[in-house]
Formats: structure tokens, C-alpha cells, sequence
């Protein structure tokens, strides 16, 4: 079967817009009439483009767009360190894949439903590290981008967003990286440069690195929203590039609605339309039938913050967006006043809905907990010896806790000291630690926070099977307690050696009298 030249891409009016490209382009289409696509062939299919914006591009907006008719959404631009240092956690409860920083605040969240349409941007100065965050997320997304474009001090200060369209070196290596690195098709965003024809020339060095597809907003990097967007210089581009061009940059001037998407693509010869405040202000705008009425808008994206547990700050952030002159009536009052997802749901008088879906939430959680519970009690560790305790560091004096007595124990008996095996539940990201004592294994029921508190509760368990003191402040000649003050007091009277480490140490604390300035009076 002979291989398909054309591309399509569905911009935000899902008005087709036909290209003839040579085979080595990389969208495809859904259209039933094209059959076989080129294997590098991005996978949006007939995608329509939801800009990301700083705080705005989380999964309950996302969402909300792709029921209102947009078909690519775009998450909001996360930075390479920061992801690297995330974990991949399967949250059962809401039925999402989250990635979690150390902190355990969840970054960057998506769901089965976004899969196919959301793409992954970053910012990153770094090839090696962009490609370690693709690879770290592209089994989740339909692709990932690489924002050049961003002109936030936070950003350029880094090497990454509208910095890097000083250093087209860099842009290749980084891209050209990616493209080689990962299955998933791999975009960039930029800015147009002071001149067309450096503008256009860095697209086509662009173009060379086997990119999908390029976005241009179409303004420079020193101007912002109120300036005009430089429609004819992303004409320019997507006349002389075959790679697909994704307008950005025309809500300001542009788009109100649905209608004007077209508009906006026409003037400026793309393939597709990126919109990002437009879609901030009332994402129904992808509606071809016309934007719904705001007050629903909201009650519907408060639906899906609720239901995704999305920060309230931010929910808040994304309604105060929406209402924008509104702010000021009755309801903008109470939203601005709201400290909870709670009280948000109050200020719109969704409060029988917030209780409802956490209470769902809730039996759910406690129904997995359960099951998770009686797959542990049926599982194969029959040989490890189960006892329900926690720790809690008040109960011990300062410095002393059961992981020292059972470590002293250990080492008093001529026993190899203790071993740690510690796992966290993906469901609820807690921690249960297995401790091995004289090749038995100890552990309590009962999961913890972190994975300290885990292991202290591991050594409880079995200090307490094996009738041993694990150091509380209770238990009498707390012999830990009496080898440090024995330790201390020799180092003391450690003949001149020890006088000599007094001294020294006296030196280091000595405080100056008020009123004083020789450092010999203290």
C-alpha cells in the first residue's frame, strides 16, 4: 500500500486543514480515507491544541477542554530537575498515575482519559536531562515538549525558555536528543526572533532535528499579551517550512470564541492553533455550537478539582481567572475569602457535591486499604512475626530509640546486626519496614509515613517479641541512657588529652560581657 504525503491536523475548530508533505512528515491522521501513516507519524491524530500556561494546564483543565472540543492539551511547563527528582506512584484511589517530588507533593498528575491527547512540556537547558524526564514520563503522554519560548525571568535565569533562542546549538542537541531518545513524538515552542529571516532560519535548523511539529507565538521575547501578535511572521514560517506550524499568541486579539479559531489560522497559514488564555478564561471556548454560560463552566471544573483532589490554591487561582471582572460581586468575594476546597464548593453552593464525592473518595480508599490488608494477611510470610505497634519519639528520651537498643543488643549477643527491608504502598504512599534478627523476621502491621518511622516500628516489634527494652523513657535503668553519660564523663576525665579538648571546647563558646571588647573577659 502506497505510504500517505498528506497530513492532517484539526486545529481548535476541528476545521481540516490539508497539507502535502513529503513522507518524512510526522503527524497522521484519523481520517478513515488514510489508511497507512508514515512509522514516525505523531500520534495526536487530528488534535486540537490547548496551550499551556503557568498554573492553568493541571488535570482537572485539561480535562474540562477535551469535553468542550479541544484535542491536544498541553500540561504546564515543568522543569527537568525538579522531575527528575519525582517518583512514579499508581494512585488507585483516583484512578490517575502521579509523579511525586520528596516532599510527597505531587507535580505533575495524569489519568487514563488524558493519555492519548496530553502532551508533556518541559523547561531544560540540559539534552541529558531532558531526555532522562522523557523517558521518566512517556509511557503516560502522547508526547513531549520542549518550551523555548518562555520569557519568565525563573526561567531564562536557568538557560531554559526564550534563553535558549540565543544558543541554536543547543536547541539542536537538546531536540535532536529527544528525537533519538523516545518512541513519542517530540515538539518545541518559541518565540519569533528580532528578525523574520533569523526567525525562519532557526525553525529550519529546527526542522532538521526531526521535530513533529513546531509552535510559534508570535511575539518577541521582550514583549507581552498587550502587544499585537506578529501574524505575518508565523505566515512566513509555515509557508517556508513543511514541517506542521502551531500558531500561538492570538487570544489577545483574536480569539473570543469558537469561530475565531479559524480566523486565527487563516491569517497566519498554520496547521493548527495553540490557545492558552482564551481556554483560561472559559475553556468551553472549543464548543463549535459557542461558548456554555461561565457559571456552568466553573460548577464543572470545580466537579473535576474535587474529583482529582486538584491543590484548592490552585482551583482557586484557575476561578479567579475565569471570573475576572466578576470578582468583585458577591460570589468573587466569597471565592477570594475561600481557605479550603470546601468552602470553594460553599462560594458556588456545591456543597452536598463536595461532600458526596469525598465521602466516595473516602470508602473507596478504606475498601482498598482492606483488600491491600487481606492480601497481606494471605500472603507467603508466614515466617514473619506481625505485631500492630508505632513509634512515637516522646515516648523516648532525646537520641534514644528502639533501632539502638535492638542494634546494641545485636551487637552484646555477637548476632549480625539488623537488616531493613522497607517498602511504600503506591495507594496511600506509606511505608512498611521487615527488620531480620538472627535470621527472623519482625514487622508491625501498622504502616507509617516515612520510611524512618517504619524501621523504628519494625525494631519495636521485635524488641517487644523477644522481651527486650527498647529505650522508652519509662523503663528503668535505661542502659543506652547510662553508657552515654559513662562516655561522656571519661572523655572528661581523659587525663591531659581530655583537659586539652575541654579547653579547646570552652574557646569555641565563650561570650562576650556586655559592654566589653576584650575578648579575654567572658
Amino acid at each position: 500500500m502506497a505510504e500517505v504525503r498528506y497530513t492532517i491536523i484539526v486545529c481548535l475548530c476541528h476545521c481540516l486543514t490539508i497539507m502535502q508533505l513529503p513522507p518524512q512528515n510526522v503527524f497522521i491522521s484519523d481520517n478513515p480515507r488514510n489508511m497507512t501513516v508514515n512509522t514516525t507519524s505523531l500520534a495526536f491524530r487530528n488534535k486540537a491544541i490547548l496551550a499551556p500556561m503557568v498554573r492553568v494546564g493541571t488535570l482537572p483543565m485539561r480535562l474540562l477542554a477535551l469535553d468542550y472540543g479541544a484535542d491536544i492539551v498541553y500540561c504546564e511547563e515543568l522543569i527537568d530537575i525538579k522531575m527528575l527528582q519525582c517518583k512514579r506512584v499508581v494512585n488507585e484511589v483516583l484512578g490517575t498515575v502521579d509523579f511525586v517530588a520528596p516532599n510527597e507533593r505531587v507535580v505533575f498528575r495524569t489519568c487514563e482519559r488524558e493519555k492519548d491527547h496530553v502532551v508533556f512540556q518541559m523547561g531544560t537547558a540540559d539534552a541529558e536531562r531532558a531526555l532522562a524526564v522523557a523517558k521518566l514520563v512517556e509511557n503516560d503522554v502522547a508526547g513531549i515538549d520542549v518550551n523555548m519560548g518562555c520569557p519568565k525571568e525563573y526561567s531564562t535565569k536557568g538557560g531554559m525558555g526564550a534563553a535558549l533562542l540565543s544558543d541554536p546549538d543547543k536547541i539542536e542537541s537538546i531536540l535532536t536528543t529527544l528525537v533519538k531518545g523516545i518512541s513519542k513524538p517530540v515538539t518545541c515552542k518559541i518565540r519569533i526572533l528580532p528578525s523574520k529571516e533569523e526567525t525562519i532560519s532557526l525553525v529550519k535548523k529546527i526542522e532538521r532535528t526531526g521535530v513533529a511539529a513546531v509552535a510559534v507565538h508570535g511575539r518577541k521575547k521582550e514583549e507581552r499579551p498587550q502587544h499585537p501578535v506578529h501574524c505575518d511572521v508565523i505566515k512566513a514560517i509555515s509557508e517556508a517550512v513543511s514541517i506542521p506550524v502551531i500558531a500561538n499568541g492570538g487570544s489577545h486579539d483574536f480569539i473570543k470564541e469558537y469561530s475565531d479559531i479559524k480566523v486565527f489560522q487563516q491569517v497566519t497559514a498554520a496547521s493548527s492553533v495553540m490557545v492558552a488564555r482564551a481556554a483560561m478564561w472559559n475553556p468551553s471556548v472549543f464548543r463549535k455550537e459557542g461558548p456554555w454560560p461561565l457559571k456552568d463552566v466553573m460548577q464543572e471544573y470545580i466537579k473535576y478539582a474535587v474529583r482529582y483532589d486538584n491543590h484548592y490554591t490552585n482551583t482557586k487561582y484557575c476561578l479567579c481567572q475565569m471570573l475576572r471582572e466578576q470578582l468583585e460581586n458577591a460570589q468573587g468575594k466569597k471565592l477570594h475569602a475561600a481557605q479550603s476546597m470546601q468552602e470553594i464548593c460553599e462560594a458556588f453552593e456545591m456543597s452536598s457535591f463536595y461532600q458526596e464525592t469525598s465521602a466516595l473518595l473516602e470508602a473507596k480508599k478504606a475498601s482498598l486499604e482492606a483488600n491491600n490488608q487481606d492480601e497481606e494477611d494471605h500472603s507467603e510470610d508466614s515466617d514473619v512475626i506481625k505485631m500492630a505497634v508505632k513509634f512515637d519519639k516522646r515516648e523516648y528520651p532525646p537520641q534514644i530509640t528502639p533501632k539502638m537498643c535492638l542494634l546494641e543488643w545485636c551487637r552484646k549477643e555477637k548476632h549480625p546486626q539488623p537488616v531493613y527491608e522497607t517498602v511504600e504502598r503506591p495507594l496511600d504512599r506509606l511505608f512498611c519496614s521487615i527488620v531480620t534478627v538472627a535470621e527472623q523476621k519482625y514487622r508491625s502491621t501498622l504502616w507509617e509515613k516515612s520510611k524512618k518511622l517504619a524501621e523504628q516500628a519494625a525494631a519495636i516489634a521485635c524488641l517487644r517479641t523477644l522481651g527486650l527494652p527498647e529505650g522508652k523513657w519509662n523503663e528503668e535503668a535505661n542502659h543506652l541512657v547510662n553508657k552515654r553519660k559513662r562516655q561522656d564523663q571519661e572523655h572528661l576525665n581523659n587525663g591531659e588529652h581530655g583537659n586539652d579538648l575541654v579547653a579547646e571546647a570552652a574557646c569555641k563558646k565563650t561570650h562576650f560581657l556586655p559592654g566589653t571588647s576584650n575578648p579575654s573577659v567572658s
